[in-house]
């Protein structure tokens, strides 16, 4: 008789359970814009949303919690005034320099 093996559980990973200092949310969306794809930092700012208070957020951007979640999928395509509204709302500074 063959043995069976047992079925491995995992339980779901959400980066939005890792971000749990303003040094942790700083690095990963770093280490995301560092990627050079607009919808990885996107999805990002959508994980530190998460991480935080999605509800204050949607408050103080006017947004509902439906329209910012889809917004920052990584599947939405947010307008740069929406990324920023948000960036801003979750007390972020959109910053460029040079290479």
């Amino acid at each position: 008789m063959a043995k069976t093996k047992a079925k491995e559980k995992f339980s779901r990973y959400d980066t939005a359970d890792y971000l749990d200092t303003e040094a942790d949310i700083a690095a990963y969306l770093t280490a995301c814009a560092g990627e050079d794809d607009p919808a990885l930092l996107v999805a990002a700012l959508g994980d530190v949303a998460r991480a935080r208070n999605m509800t204050q957020l949607t408050e103080k951007t006017g947004m509902t919690r439906m329209g910012l979640y889809k917004a920052l999928s990584g599947r939405g395509n947010p307008s740069f005034a929406t990324v920023s509204k948000v960036a801003h709302a979750l007390g972020l500074k959109i910053t460029v320099e040079a290479n």
